[in-house]
């Protein structure tokens, strides 16, 4: 047996942050963490690092890293705490961290994400929105690189394991169609009319994965299959209108390919976010997940249904984003991140979700994308107006 890869996990308190580290207890013998990331629950993070005894811990939010080195210290622990964007960048690209969990929701993740890339390293992407913010230029630095990319998104990894062997960004021989599954989240039966008036805590009950708040909004409003259809268009180099989405309220077919000869592949297992970083953690081996193998007897009936673009036009507005290119996919992220949270911080009610990011993308066209700062200007420039605009629905649509 080689030596344990070293492993930097980037949002280590999250849901994939914590269903890594469970994969990763599980086998000793292979993995070591040699960091851990989180955003501001320091808590949390020093009782992961009692467990785990990383060499280095970073806070995002530097409020707390006071506190968080004191405990470790405490605790006999070495571990060294760094903070704020250069501490994440500095975990990232740590040496000795042969893979790197990129699991930072949202714009927050690019930068330590390209950095991973940048360095060489096995990168497991869990942060969809470093890719459709940033689209050929982290693919780029994986190529000049030599770095290692996979998918961690149940979709994208089932995708992967349906294809054969190729780049990123390049599309695979004889593929002519992927399908994206979505359960369609806790609003797919009820009336679009009905769906003004919900709750925070209403959007956030998925029937079927354990997610954060953001991204279980973001399943609620069918963005996040939005957002994975830019990513699957990137990743695997499939053009406009290639890749499809089909709700699939079991969530047991993850997602499926259609190639040349009428043959249709598809990865199936239960909702469990270990299934995918195991397999990326091992790959091109396989190794023992925790989750329960699917029982084929048990299954019963399997649906697929044409999604809904009035009850999710935020689906529609991201299909859009995809065909115009260029800076769309950043400006689309940049005012869905400012209206999820105003939502779940009561200032925005759930429908007005799209409308903001409708108005952002009606006013600011799509630019060019050649360099990190073109990105980065049309975020800031999507994130002020997306601020504005909620602040003069004041919770209504208008």
């Amino acid at each position: 047996m080689s030596a344990a890869k070293g492993i930097a996990i980037l949002g280590s308190t999250g849901s994939i942050g914590r269903s890594t580290l469970d994969v990763v207890a599980r086998h000793p013998d292979r993995f070591q963490v040699v960091a851990l990331t989180a955003g501001a629950q320091w808590q949390v993070l020093a009782e992961q690092c009692r467990q785990f005894r990383p060499r280095v811990a970073v806070l995002a939010e530097p409020t707390h890293a006071g506190e968080l080195a004191a405990a470790l210290a405490s605790a006999g622990l070495a571990t060294e705490v760094l903070a704020g964007p250069d501490g994440l960048v500095a975990a990232a690209t740590l040496a000795g961290a042969d893979v790197v969990m990129a699991a930072i929701v949202g714009a927050a993740g690019l930068a330590p994400t390209l950095a991973a890339a940048r360095a060489g390293r096995r990168l497991l992407l869990a942060n969809k929105e470093a890719l459709v913010m940033s689209g050929r230029l982290l693919l780029d630095a994986v190529a000049a690189s030599g770095a290692e990319l996979l998918p961690i998104d149940s979709e994208h990894n089932a995708i992967f394991q349906c294809l054969p062997p190729h780049r990123p960004g390049v599309v695979a021989p004889a593929v002519t169609r992927i399908w994206l599954t979505a359960s369609g989240g806790p609003f797919l039966r009820m009336a679009p009319s009905e769906l003004h008036g919900v709750t925070p805590d209403q959007a956030c009950a998925h029937p079927r994965w354990v997610m954060g708040r953001k991204i279980s909004v973001d399943s609620a409003t069918l963005m996040n299959k939005g957002l994975e259809l830019i990513e699957a268009q990137l990743l695997f180099g499939v053009p406009s209108g290639g890749v499809e989405v089909v709700i699939h309220p079991e969530s047991i077919v993850h997602s499926l390919v259609a190639y040349a000869d009428g043959s249709t592949l598809a990865q199936l297992g239960n909702p469990d976010m270990r299934t995918p970083i195991a397999h990326a953690l091992a790959w091109p081996e396989r190794m023992p997940s925790g989750v329960e193998s699917l029982d084929m007897l048990r299954l019963g009936t399997l649906r697929f249904e044409a999604p809904d673009r009035e009850r999710f036009p935020c689906l529609r507005l991201a299909e859009a984003a995809a065909r115009a290119g260029g800076t769309a996919a950043t400006v689309l992220n940049a005012a869905n991140e400012v209206a999820v949270a105003s939502f779940l911080a009561g200032r925005l009610n759930f429908t007005a979700i799209a409308a903001v990011i409708e108005r952002v993308l009606e006013r600011l066209p799509a630019g060019t994308a050649a360099a990190l700062e073109d990105v980065m200007e049309a975020d800031g420039a999507a994130r002020r107006l997306a601020t504005t605009l909620v602040d003069g629905f004041g919770g209504r649509v208008s």
